[in-house]
């Protein structure tokens, strides 16, 4: 591309949109890439400022914004994936589905750092809505070199930075345990707050009983309603350290791999995953009952999306795992978890 003076253009094609912001009347692209520059263009060009203008000029080292930015969602996106409109050299990533997004973090560092061009993403790991933005693209300058972006290629090495695993249609489990709860003397209020959370990922609730703090009786029955076809069996009440709450040792005593009694999260500290087999088992400490966000909140997603999480996952949340608790929740749009 070569800079031209305005009043010499007419006749010669921009290689860029060129945007006009009039208060409280327009904004947007006044001329679009490509639009073959015509004697009355040249006053409103120079009533945006523009003395100069930029004129493409074949270059084969150089590569125009849109084209550029067509290649950063390539190496953005994966499937159910959909660009949006190209524009001033900027793309964004739509999601098709709902699912969870996955990010390679390190992947989209390594790009970042070319310089000359960036990818935003939102955080990996949390649950989206199709139609949610998941990306944006842009090249920065209106020409880029051919060579930066065959380095981005490079560094992509064919697998997209982002993937949208979609919600499986699972089956789930509840056990509600407290001899309070069985003998009716309160009321349950953990049951129907689960319900409403695996509603939210998709999940249907096949079977929900109440038991007495009876260690033998909660492991019987977590693997019977496994035998009957539950997908996860989610487990409430007794889940601290006191010597009556018998929950952890009767999801043990099924022979589940326990992945982890404790998570480096507020609230949600004695949180307890393990597998039967590919079933997830969770038991959930109280505050799941009464707070807004928990552990739960994190971990259900991944687990609705088929992830196997290991101890690595859990532990990883540390940062970003304190709840403030605010007055008004807008999780996910917030720092939990992140």
């Amino acid at each position: 591309m070569e800079s031209v003076k305005t009043t010499e253009a007419v006749g010669l094609i921009l290689c860029h949109d060129m945007t006009q912001i009039i208060k409280d009347e327009f904004k947007g692209p006044r001329f679009r890439k490509g639009h073959v520059i015509q004697e009355k263009d040249i006053s409103v060009l120079l009533s945006m400022g523009k003395e100069h203008v930029y004129i493409w000029k074949n270059d084969p080292g150089m590569v125009h914004e849109n084209a550029g930015a067509e290649v950063l969602y390539r190496l953005c996106a994966g499937e159910h994936m959909s660009p949006s409109e190209v524009k001033e050299g900027k793309i964004e990533v739509i999601a098709e589905i709902d699912g969870l997004l996955k990010v390679n973090s390190e992947k989209l560092k390594a790009l970042n750092a070319l310089g000359e061009l960036m990818i935003a993403t939102r955080h990996g790991n949390f649950p989206v809505k199709r139609g949610d933005k998941l990306a944006g693209t842009r090249i920065i300058p209106l020409a880029i070199e051919k060579d930066k972006l065959d380095c981005a290629v490079a560094l992509g090495g064919g697998e997209p930075i982002l993937e949208l695993l979609p919600f499986k249609r699972k089956k789930a489990a509840v056990i509600n345990t407290g001899s309070e709860l069985y003998a009716g003397r309160i009321e349950d209020a953990f049951g129907p707050v689960i319900k409403d959370k695996l509603e939210e990922c998709g999940v249907e609730v096949m079977a929900q009983e109440i038991l007495p703090d009876d260690e033998a009786l909660v492991s019987e029955k977590i693997s019977e309603f496994i035998e009957k076809g539950a997908e996860m069996v989610i487990c409430t009440g007794g889940m601290s350290v006191d010597p009556d709450d018998i929950t952890p040792n009767a999801i043990k005593k099924t022979g589940a791999e326990i992945v982890s009694y404790g998570a480096p999260v507020l609230p949600g500290a004695m949180f307890l995953l393990a597998y039967e087999g590919e079933i997830p088992i969770m038991g959930l400490p109280g505050c799941v009952m009464y707070a807004k966000r928990t552990v739960f909140d994190l971990v259900l997603p991944r687990v609705v999306a088929g992830e196997r999480l290991v101890q690595e996952d859990l532990s990883s949340l540390g940062e970003g795992g304190l709840c403030l608790n605010c007055e008004v929740c807008t999780y996910p749009n917030c720092g939990f978890g992140k």
